[in-house]
């Protein structure tokens, strides 16, 4: 029942992107369509998993009882950005158009606060190796969700007759605060 808990907290009630405002510029920018939505998703996912997965370790046995805790935002960067250009040379290989429609958030994978965010949240709440993957795995399928969210709501708003003074950014934001606004309603869901 913990894992069960600490997923759906992850997912819906601390949502990294319509709660706690972390790693909009993705949310922003590659929730244009959903299959751009669905690919950045899946990134962060495995990005965001792995990352958990192997600085989880590297902390607890390597960092902190040496003493080098200092050193946790440094090695953690570096993992992220040695994960990331695995996948994408997977990527380029495997999906050359979704590694073109990524372009340039691609290379935000490495930057995303949200992963970075993830493998510090897990030692902070000091959770456990499976807690902080179970954890891991909300927090990226939460931001997957949230951009499958906005990219449905960006398809209906250009179908719709928006009036020209919020046409473009202004009823993209105004959108998705309402969907922040939303997910307030999970508040409470799990104790």
């Amino acid at each position: 029942m913990r894992y069960i808990s600490i997923f759906i907290s992850a997912f819906l009630i601390d949502n990294v992107v319509l709660m706690r405002f972390i790693a909009l510029c993705p949310f922003i920018g590659m929730s244009t369509d959903e299959d751009k939505s669905i690919g950045m998703g899946m990134a962060v996912t495995f990005v965001t998993v792995l990352a958990t997965a192997v600085t989880w370790p590297i902390y607890t046995y390597l960092l902190l009882p040496r003493g080098m805790e200092f050193l946790q935002i440094l090695v953690f960067i570096l993992v992220i950005a040695a994960l990331v250009q695995l996948l994408e040379f997977y990527l380029k290989k495997t999906s050359p158009s979704l590694y073109a429609a990524m372009g340039i958030y691609f290379a935000l994978i490495t930057t995303n606060c949200a992963i970075l965010a993830v493998t510090f949240d897990a030692l902070s709440k000091q959770y456990n190796f499976l807690e902080a993957i179970v954890y891991a795995l909300g927090v990226a399928m939460g931001f997957l969700l949230s951009m499958l969210l906005l990219a449905g709501i960006r398809r209906r708003i250009r179908l719709s007759p928006i009036p020209s003074f919020l046409k473009g950014t202004p009823i993209l934001f105004l959108s998705a605060s309402l969907l922040s606004i939303a997910f307030m309603g999970f508040a409470g869901l799990v104790k």
